[in-house]
């Protein structure tokens, strides 16, 4: 069996803390993992990634084409690691778009000309040249309703759960999500989670 997933996102979004949980919960369940990750820019608002290899694999990287899910916590970061997914592949994001903190300044917003950021529209149309499914989902809005914005990652990776032939199995990432996350935080994640995994079977 195998089975990649790569999370993708931009600094500061908890990515690290998913690719943890995934990581927790497979060897928990006695499946084979691999996890690795690349930082690029590893600030704040730098684009970040995490490569989940569930089962056979000799390295931690997911090579170009081979992503069976991509995991996006921003839609256009999705677009940027797209080489990753393999064809018929699956996308599962967040429908908001950061605008780069050039577009939103004053001297820009208030120029004349402006700039013509992409769309939630064009992005989804970009990613169905090569995906089989897009779920984009308003992960900030299911977050709020679990009472913490900050378990956006959290809702993304249950909508992940509920796709057929995910691998890992969801009790086990609950107790991973119990394991890793803050113990103050654990039950906002947890109907985060449950959120999430509904939104994506609606």
């Amino acid at each position: 069996m195998k089975y990649n997933v790569l999370l993708v996102g931009v600094g500061g979004q908890g990515l690290m803390l998913l690719s943890q949980v995934m990581g927790d919960a497979c060897t928990r369940s006695g499946v084979k993992v691999l996890v690795g990750a690349q930082h690029g820019l590893a600030q704040r608002s730098g684009s970040i990634s995490a490569h989940v290899r569930i089962g056979d694999a000799y390295s931690p990287l997911i090579p170009y084409g081979s992503a069976d899910l991509i995991i996006a916590m921003e839609a256009t970061e999705a677009l940027r690691y797209i080489e990753f997914l393999k064809p018929g592949g699956t996308v599962v994001m967040n429908s908001r778009i950061i605008h780069p903190p050039l577009e939103t300044a004053p001297i820009v917003a208030n120029r004349q000309e402006k700039r013509v950021y992409v769309t939630l529209e064009q992005v989804c149309e970009q990613l169905g040249k090569i995906a089989g499914r897009v779920i984009a989902l308003d992960a900030e809005k299911v977050a709020a309703e679990a009472g913490n914005p900050r378990t956006e990652n959290v809702v993304l990776l249950g909508a992940a759960s509920a796709l057929k032939g995910f691998p890992v199995k969801i009790e086990p990432l609950k107790e991973s999500i119990g394991r890793v996350v803050p113990k103050s935080a654990v039950e906002a994640n947890l109907k985060a989670f449950d959120l999430g995994r509904k939104a994506a079977e609606d």
